[in-house]
């Protein structure tokens, strides 16, 4: 196992069948993407002095984004919702404590919600921090290059990573449209404002601080 600034992926049977499985199931862009997400989730843990399940971290991070590959994608379910049915499963088969469950499925059904992870459970919290720094770059300046470099060398960004994450996202939600529906804050102030212009999640990956 990599070890990058004191963290690792546990060495426990879990994990491994966690690693075997998404490896299996996803894409390589997912799979990479997923395992460096808990990198970027357990050194932000570390940083923050929080303490936290990391086998339940690295489940929340490795199926994250499992919802988006077809063959674990329903018709009217929102991608994070199938992702999180999908650990709750791989999890209950294992015989993992229900409660420990129910945190990996909300760290995973949140993570594309912001504000509120932030405020919850550790584990849940992480798994957002994780993925906004490794596809938004949000905490870029929280992380030594020397980490960055650690992470990324472990386990690799595509050369055109944002586009071909934003191609990925697309490719697992376009069947199902309807389930984009989210914050409804801004259509309000969109409807009374004309001139409001709401945030864009492709323009912020774009704009982020990493390459590619």
């Amino acid at each position: 196992m990599t070890a990058i600034s004191g963290i690792e992926i546990p060495d426990s049977r879990l994990c491994r069948d966690i690693t075997a499985f998404i490896r299996d199931t996803e894409t390589p862009l997912l799979f990479h993407h997923s395992s460096r997400v808990f990198y970027f989730g357990a050194l932000a843990g570390k940083r923050r002095g929080l303490t936290f399940d990391p086998e339940l971290l690295y489940a929340g991070a490795m199926f994250h984004d499992l919802g988006l590959m077809p063959a674990h994608s329903s018709a009217t379910e929102r991608f994070e919702v199938d992702g999180a049915n999908a650990a709750r499963d791989f999890l209950s088969s294992r015989g993992i404590n229900p409660a420990d469950i129910d945190l990996v499925w909300a760290a995973i059904a949140l993570h594309t919600t912001p504000g509120i992870p932030e405020h919850m459970h550790p584990v849940v919290a992480l798994v957002t921090a994780g993925v906004e720094m490794d596809v938004l770059g949000l905490t870029y300046d929280h992380y030594g290059e020397a980490e960055r470099e650690a992470v990324v060398g472990a386990h690799p960004r595509t050369p055109h990573f944002k586009e071909d994450i934003i191609q990925a996202f697309y490719d697992g939600i376009r069947h199902k449209p309807q389930t984009t529906f989210g914050n409804v804050k801004a259509d309000v102030i969109a409807d009374k404002e004309p001139h409001f212009q709401r945030g864009n999640f492709c323009s912020v990956i774009r704009c982020s601080h990493w390459h590619g």
